[in-house]
């Protein structure tokens, strides 16, 4: 717009004159003497979006878009991000609709409250406190400030959804009672605990959310965050918490959704799978029996023995020393003698009580879980970070199935209707908002 303007109406902004020169022949006939009208400044980032008179720049999609390609190992072809800073755009835009609802409702988001968040999220990305998670945010060209704004708009839709939405959605207590009795009738039959990644779409998109949820799967599956792609891009309120959907029932899922669900395998991605209002990407995260006692909730008492390698150690070299840490561990016949073993192998012992059988590396789980009170897995490792072996000092089995209280279903239900509401509020407020486009 400011170009024309600089055409139509010439007299209103500063001209630069270049000076006359001779100019080299480089095919272009441009003329001797050339006036350029304006600014043009490359230095200067001009708004890609401005919503309701904020502006969204192209630096605010570039240092969001580096986040996804840090996710991905900064594999994804040229035309996928092209495509996918269209996406990060729209969810700009609706995050600048939330926290322009919020502002109008009274409700700010305060420093204190976003650097919290932010500490947090930092530790569960690794990076183990603020300071270090701004110097990686930098070095993958994106910002902490760009961060601090998604937290930002994800409390405050948050704090805007428990003030307007919340109090006026009720759950009766006979509909959690009918939900307490159908769990009882199902006992024993599989719940899922699913992620869900959920795009909405009208009769004229479609097509494109389609394509759209298509390119999502492809990029999870060639090792993409599944949970950065959920915060990033599911309009679902679960999309904070990754997407993460909780345990739920076939019965509690449209039947799209429940038919995909039983058929999958734990850590399974499927999609696009058609849902209402849009379509749907699942990952199965576990799945167990309703009311059933898990084997997985198990919980051991185990010494861990480790014995560690020179720097440049090889198999050939290491075999020896391999060969008698496997055959000293594996005639250990209780852990009353565990400590004597490992002091004749100059091994490092550690106890770990407590441990849960599900919360251990799949091929573990399963030796684990055939393992007699007394005997030791076979040796894991590697010669680079030492080679250990558990020994299993004992067991306590799940008694019963966890159960869900009357407050648990009550509050999932709530969240359900919550969720659906607040997908109307955001339509609406797209609606009703002045959108510019550059």
């Amino acid at each position: 717009m400011s170009a024309a303007m600089s055409l139509i109406v010439p007299s209103a902004l500063p001209a630069q004159t270049v000076e006359e020169q001779p100019l080299p022949n480089v095919g272009l006939d441009l003329p001797d003497g050339l006036t350029l009208f304006g600014s043009d400044d490359p230095n200067v980032r001009r708004a890609t979006a401005v919503v309701n008179g904020s502006i969204i720049t192209g630096t605010d999609v570039d240092q969001r878009m580096a986040l996804i390609v840090a996710a991905n190992g900064g594999e994804i072809p040229e035309a996928e991000r092209a495509r996918l800073r269209l996406q990060v755009l729209r969810n700009l835009i609706d995050e600048t609709l939330q926290i322009q609802e919020a502002g109008a409702n009274d409700i700010a988001i305060t420093a204190d409250e976003i650097g919290q968040t932010y500490a947090r999220v930092a530790q569960q990305n690794g990076q183990g406190n603020a300071a270090a998670f701004d110097k990686y945010l930098r070095s993958i060209n994106s910002s902490p400030a760009s961060l601090h704004r998604q937290i930002q708009a994800e409390l405050a839709w948050s704090r805007l959804l428990r003030r307007n939405i919340s109090p006026f959605v009720n759950v009766s207590d006979d509909e959690v009672q009918s939900i307490i009795d159908r769990l009882t009738e199902s006992r024993g039959t599989t719940e899922y605990r699913l992620g869900e990644i959920y795009l909405s779409a009208t009769p004229e998109n479609e097509q494109q959310v389609v394509e759209q949820a298509q390119n999502i799967v492809k990029q999870i599956s060639a090792g993409g965050s599944f949970v950065a792609y959920a915060r990033q891009f599911s309009e679902a309120s679960t999309a904070a918490v990754g997407g993460d959907l909780g345990w739920v029932r076939p019965a509690q899922l449209p039947t799209s959704l429940a038919e995909a669900a039983q058929q999958m395998q734990a850590n399974q991605l499927v999609g696009p799978i058609e849902s209402p209002g849009g379509v749907s990407i699942l990952y199965l995260i576990d799945k167990r029996q309703i009311l059933t006692a898990d084997p997985r909730d198990a919980q051991l008492s185990l010494k861990q023995m480790s014995i560690t390698f020179p720097a440049g150690a090889t198999q050939q070299s290491a075999q020896g020393l391999l060969d008698g840490f496997a055959q000293a561990t594996q005639a250990i016949q209780g852990c009353g003698n565990a400590d004597e073993v490992a002091a004749t192998l100059n091994a490092d012992v550690v106890n770990r009580d407590g441990v849960r059988l599900g919360d251990l590396p799949g091929p573990l789980q399963e030796v684990m879980s055939k393992l007699e009170i007394g005997r030791s897995t076979p040796p894991y490792g590697s010669l680079e970070e030492g080679v250990r072996v558990f020994v299993l000092c004992g067991r306590d089995d799940p008694r019963t199935g966890a159960e869900p209280s009357f407050d648990q279903i009550q509050s999932r239900l709530e969240e359900d209707r919550v969720s659906r509401r607040a997908q109307i509020y955001l339509r609406d407020l797209r609606r009703d908002a002045i959108i510019d486009y550059n």
